[in-house]
């Protein structure tokens, strides 16, 4: 097939990106598969970060057209038009938070029109975590223009089957995320963290939104420390208020255990912090997935989280992770001091490994495939 990808790419930062680099890659070895993605993706007034492109020397080798402006309607009419100039079999568009439908809504439509492709959208979202009264109106007009889905959560299931009529999908779990290499020593990953070989490392990853719960782990990491000695690697950048989470450290008097480094993570170094770590806490207050689940898996590593979304359905409870009620501090510390005290971290990585073939990238080109050619 000739594929056309519609989204967040290289140049442009974070783990839709990586999704798209990689999706690229397993999709060309059998097809020959084109990218076009933002020129400006969002305005400066709306985008929390310090940058929206990717940093670091370890980048996707992606090519990409950038097109897409947001804020500037004739550009969606333009990706739609070039799409369609390259004579697609099929479009895909990563689809996760309805700021985007009017752009994507239209190149989808233009691009149908003049050139008879077919449309398939993988829904990292359809009801996002932070909504609005116009979110569902957006994303049915939106997917209107579809003819086949991927989901990767039970959860963004059930939104799907409750915006679009009886439609043609795929239930495919969100592949490993392989683009950060390979697990490093512990002790070397540590030693520039300043951080002991035989100290107890939890590790809180990615963007700080308080949909993901941090405030809650940082409450949690006060009744751990009553109990075990535990350091909390907090990597990432804020996208809240950061001296809210730095007074609540203080007020805690969390300073000694929590290290904090409050800053986008280029794609080299991301090895390190996950290498450092036992284990990786994803508090969750609301979610429907995380990316940051599958890059624990690539580097081995447990997961503690809470039952919201899809997260359990990816953490198996006992196997490679524990998971716990979401807004629950005493939960969440328990989880997490029992982590330590009873050994776990050998047996669940074990189990990641062996689950590890469930979330292949095979798994989802095939489900692509299928899905057009039924």
């Amino acid at each position: 097939m000739r594929i056309v990808i519609i989204s967040t790419a290289y140049p442009l930062r974070g783990g839709i990106a990586h999704y798209v680099s990689l999706l690229q890659k397993h999709l060309s070895v059998r097809h020959e598969v084109s990218v076009i993605t933002f020129k400006r993706q969002y305005p400066k007034l709306l985008f929390p970060g310090k940058s929206q492109e990717e940093i670091g020397a370890s980048s996707p080798s992606l090519s990409s057209i950038q097109v897409i402006d947001t804020l500037n309607p004739i550009t969606w009419y333009k990706a739609g038009r070039i799409a369609a100039g390259m004579k697609p079999d099929l479009i895909i568009f990563k689809y996760w938070m309805p700021f985007f439908a009017p752009a994507f809504g239209i190149a989808a439509r233009v691009a149908k029109r003049n050139s008879g492709c077919k449309v398939l959208f993988i829904c990292d979202n359809v009801i996002p975590h932070e909504h609005t009264p116009l979110d569902r109106v957006l994303t049915s007009w939106l997917l209107k223009a579809g003819d086949y889905f991927i989901v990767q959560s039970k959860a963004v299931e059930q939104d799907l089957l409750s915006v679009v009529e009886e439609p043609k999908y795929a239930f495919v779990p969100h592949p490993i995320y392989e683009i950060f290499g390979t697990t490093l020593e512990k002790e070397k990953a540590r030693a520039g963290l300043g951080i002991g070989r035989d100290e107890k490392v939890a590790l809180f990853f990615g963007y700080v939104r308080k949909y993901k719960g941090l405030h809650v782990l940082l409450d949690a990491m006060k009744m751990v420390l009553a109990r075990i000695t535990v350091k909390l690697l907090v990597v990432g950048e804020f996208y809240d208020d950061e001296n809210t989470y730095q007074k609540q450290i203080e007020n805690l008097d969390l300073g000694k255990n929590v290290i904090c480094i409050s800053s986008y993570v280029p794609n080299n170094e991301v090895a390190k912090y996950f290498s450092a770590a036992d284990v990786v806490v994803l508090p969750y207050v609301d979610a429907t997935q995380s990316g940051i689940v599958q890059i624990a898996y690539n580097f081995g590593k447990p997961v503690i989280t809470t039952e919201v979304g899809g997260l359990a359905e990816v953490v198996v409870p006992e196997k490679t992770g524990l998971v716990v009620q979401p807004n629950s501090p005493a939960q969440l510390a328990d989880a997490i001091v029992r982590f330590f005290e009873e050994g776990l971290a050998d047996r669940f990585s074990r189990e990641i490994v062996a689950q590890r073939k469930l979330y292949s990238w095979d798994t989802l080109v095939n489900a692509i495939e299928g899905l057009v050619k039924a």
